[in-house]
């Protein structure tokens, strides 16, 4: 049974969804939430496998709130997903750099949210790397703070073996652990070893992260 803590300020977004998810018979709602202060002392409460997390909220927005329940060692089971419109994409990034696990639209249908809650707690990210690439290139490299982020990152990346910077590489260009293990003449097994082993080493929390991590320091450029 997957738990979830949904964290909205409109009140009849906020219920709809709840009991909706509350009917699904692989989820259970934990609680809710109606700003990112409730959200994260919630989840320090309640640690839930996944915290579906409005952005626009009062006190403390969804960005900050995830930042804090991402970076929390106590919380490292728990994964966030963002609801979001298409007018956000730039609050998207700013969630992926935070921590977050994916993103869903609020005109969603419930089974597609239910489906992606439960994808989430699974540990698969919601978001393709073809998408990521996307927000990267109109987002994060026109960022006025690219070049100190870049140095954090080069630095991150650093940290890595070769082989594990080559199979990071093919993770940001899109490529499954079966075509990396193609690519690379080893088993699926053993391309999944080095993926889970990167996340570990950088602090990871899917493989959308790998992306702006391959970006922002410089081992994938732009035009790639």
């Amino acid at each position: 049974m997957t738990s979830v803590l949904v964290a909205d300020d409109q009140t009849l977004i906020r219920q709809a969804v709840a009991g909706i998810l509350d009917s699904h018979p692989d989820i259970t709602v934990a609680g809710q939430a109606e700003n990112g202060s409730e959200a994260v002392s919630l989840a320090e409460q309640l640690h839930p496998d996944v915290v579906l997390m409005d952005i626009r909220m009062p006190v403390l927005d969804g960005i900050e709130a995830t930042a804090r329940i991402c970076s929390d060692p106590d919380l490292s089971e728990t994964k966030v997903l963002i609801l979001t419109t298409f007018e956000e994409d730039e609050y998207v990034v700013a969630a992926l750099r935070a921590g977050a696990s994916g993103f869903i639209g609020k005109g969603a249908e419930p089974e597609e949210i239910a489906r992606a809650i439960l994808s989430v707690h699974a540990g698969e990210s919601l978001l393709s790397p073809a998408a990521t690439r996307a927000l990267i290139r109109r987002y994060v490299l026109a960022d006025a703070q690219t070049a100190s982020v870049n140095s954090q990152a080069a630095a991150t990346l650093a940290k890595l073996t070769d082989r594990e910077a080559e199979v990071l590489l093919l993770v940001a260009r899109g490529l499954s652990n079966g075509e990396i293990a193609e690519k690379l003449f080893i088993s699926p097994h053993t391309a999944k070893t080095h993926v889970n082993r990167i996340m570990t080493k950088v602090h990871s929390h899917d493989r959308a992260q790998l992306v702006i991590l391959a970006y922002e320091g410089g081992l994938l450029a732009p035009g790639e």
